[in-house]
């Protein structure tokens, strides 16, 4: 019997329909020579500290660090009796395909059952992208060598591990440390929560510390051509700051003053130049969540929920827990079909089906960017206007319009730069003519990209001739204020831990971070910001995310390399050498060990200083003892 093992029912529904194994069984679909079974997600878990030894079920400061000679695997109570079922199944299997997610976390899911269980048959891997019935046939005609794909397994084992140790040791520490303080809640750290936890933190005190400073600005109506458009003043540079912002009052008020008494400027300077923007990438997860926060107000756990449900219940678009925003050029050939698919479902897309070319080939094509995943895009199975409604229509519309813009020209506009001499102080207009709108078609005022604050729209500029002079119509003088920085949103998190590159100040390390995948990985990173929600250490207020008093006393407690951005990137990258075969899962595992030894023995003597309660839903330390001892944080 050839085995299909998913990741959870149902996926394995829509793999079973499509091999024709169509009667119930236990835990599985059964066909002709053919079952598929599932997971519900780990059916596995690692064992808890006193799965090794009895003492370890109450937390003691002279037993850390705690280090498992040899790593032991337990069933999760809940889900026992499909291990069962698929125990049973892989005893009776010629052969097993693995089908779970095409990711780190799915072939360790799969693999872990298959050590466990002591399989020992030949293996395939099921690689999909999509679970519609097209692309479950395509990837059922080129199943990969299990070997193929195993070093997958060995990287999740590694994280998973260090995980263990890092949630188990420090966790345990921090909170019976906090426990000396007089703080009676569970102090939780996390190879990848606590550094995540620390951008907040330094993001709320940069905003508490910060203190706004004055600037002078002057805007200056001016009249060309019977039109009016405004130019700015362009201080002298010894006036400004290093944003170029006019720091000298007195000077602002002269300025004004000397050109509203003139009444007219010259035109010393134009400059026009034909711009052109390529269109956006498809979305990998991480830009997906970023845009639906800034534009949807979705969360980054709802909007990765909404997008898998788009995949798995509707199976309109493709994998959504990519990093990826590339696309492989095998895909290419796919374009026409899924375009006319598009155009037949939704008849709002009838004006910019005349625009779209299917053999366009833009930059998001390209085999050398695509890893294990590809851009997020819609399928063939096409969503008709009533077949979703409010946030997964929304969300599919931005996956679809990135898409289609593949197709379209790229965006072009003349821009026009005019410099002013008005009473001897310099002034500059900006002015836009678009004349190709290309992919904007598709992504109207660029909708789904990223790039901050959103800006005014340039302003069209009259036909100007160097030398020429316009009437001043108006002179207005702006007094105003530096702002701090904005708390962060789910989606500006995200970011963050996506980019940490940008917020590590070695220059060295900066330059080690900068291809590698940031905090987390786009399957972790929703779940990482929800948990730090659901426990009380950061608080939300509408979109902004703040801190709990909890927060800034565990950051401040812990080893700097535990909260350190930098320091998990670098351990991701060190996950990627196990995944590539550089280092042995046994290296890797061994070096976490011993550094994990020597933060306990150096940490193990302090004194931390709690303020503020323990935030609500943090369990107090005697519940906690008996209830939850053995859950890594």
């Amino acid at each position: 019997m050839q085995l299909f093992l998913c990741e959870k029912p149902s996926q394995a529904k829509d793999i079973a329909k499509v091999l024709g194994a169509t009667r119930r069984g236990d835990g599985c679909w059964i066909g002709n020579a053919v079952t598929v079974t599932w997971c519900i997600g780990h059916l596995l878990e690692t064992a808890p500290p006193d799965a090794y030894d009895a003492r370890y079920k109450r937390w003691v400061l002279t037993d850390l660090p705690i280090i498992p000679q040899q790593w032991k695997m337990q069933v999760k109570r809940k889900t026992a009796s499909q291990f069962k079922a698929v125990k049973r199944l892989l005893g009776e299997a010629r052969e097993l395909v693995i089908a779970t997610d095409a990711d780190r976390e799915g072939e360790m899911i799969a693999r872990e059952l298959v050590d466990h269980c002591r399989y020992r048959g030949p293996v395939q891997r099921l690689w999909l992208s999509a679970l519609d019935d097209a692309s479950i046939r395509k990837a059922l005609g080129a199943l990969k060598p299990g070997a193929e794909t195993s070093s997958l397994y060995h990287s999740a084992l590694g994280r998973s591990r260090a995980d263990w140790l890092i949630g188990m040791n420090m966790s345990r520490l921090f909170t019976l440390l906090g426990r000396q303080a007089g703080y009676q809640g569970v102090l939780p750290v996390g190879r990848v929560q606590t550094p995540t936890l620390r951008l907040v933190v330094d993001r709320d005190r940069s905003i508490a510390d910060f203190v706004p400073a004055a600037y002078w600005a002057i805007d200056v109506q001016l009249l060309g051509d019977h039109t009016e458009f405004t130019a700015q003043w362009l201080p002298p540079a010894d006036s400004c700051d290093d944003q170029g912002r006019c720091l000298n009052q007195a000077l602002a008020q002269q300025a004004a003053a000397a050109m509203k008494q003139a009444n007219q400027a010259t035109l010393t300077k134009l400059r026009t130049e034909r711009m052109k923007e390529a269109a956006p990438l498809p979305f990998d997860l991480g830009t997906l969540q970023e845009v639906c926060s800034k534009k949807l107000g979705l969360g980054a756990q709802e909007t990765l929920d909404v997008a898998q449900a788009l995949y798995e219940t509707h199976k309109v678009i493709t994998y959504p827990r990519s990093d990826c925003g590339y696309l492989p050029l095998s895909q290419h050939g796919d374009a026409k079909a899924i375009i006319a698919a598009l155009g037949r479902a939704d008849a709002g897309l009838a004006p910019l089906l005349p625009h779209l070319d299917a053999q366009r080939r833009s930059r998001a094509w390209n085999d050398a960017k695509v890893g294990a995943h590809h851009g997020i895009i819609p399928t063939a199975v096409a969503a008709t206007p009533d077949k979703l409604q409010g946030k997964y229509r929304a969300v599919y519309s931005l996956i679809r319009a990135r898409y289609l813009a593949q197709f379209l020209p790229n965006h072009e506009y003349d821009r026009t730069q005019a410099d002013f001499d008005c009473a001897g102080h310099a002034l500059r207009a900006v002015g836009k003519q678009v004349v190709e709108p290309g992919w904007k078609r598709a992504i109207p005022q660029a909708l789904g990209t990223t790039k901050g604050r959103e800006a005014p729209a340039p302003q069209p500029l009259p036909q100007l001739i160097q030398g020429q002079t316009c009437a001043v119509r108006d002179v207005k003088l702006k007094d105003l204020w530096s702002q701090p920085p904005k708390p962060f949103t789910e989606g500006d998190l995200i970011k963050a831990m996506k980019n940490v590159a940008k917020l590590v100040e070695d220059p060295r390390l900066k330059q080690k971070l900068k291809d590698t995948t940031g905090i987390g990985t786009e399957a972790t990173r929703a779940g990482i910001i929800q948990g730090l929600l659901d426990r009380g250490y950061l608080t939300k207020q509408g979109k902004a995310l703040a801190a709990a008093p909890a927060a800034f006393s565990l950051i401040d407690a812990v080893p700097r390399a535990i909260a350190d951005p930098g320091t998990t990137a670098i351990w991701e990258q060190a996950l990627d050498m196990v995944q590539s075969g550089e280092m042995s899962l046994e290296t890797f595992v061994a070096k976490q060990s011993a550094w994990m030894s020597k933060l306990v023995e150096r940490c193990a003597g302090l004194r931390m200083v709690i303020s503020g309660p323990a935030p609500k839903g943090s369990t107090p330390w005697k519940n906690k003892r008996k209830r939850k001892s053995s859950k890594a944080a």
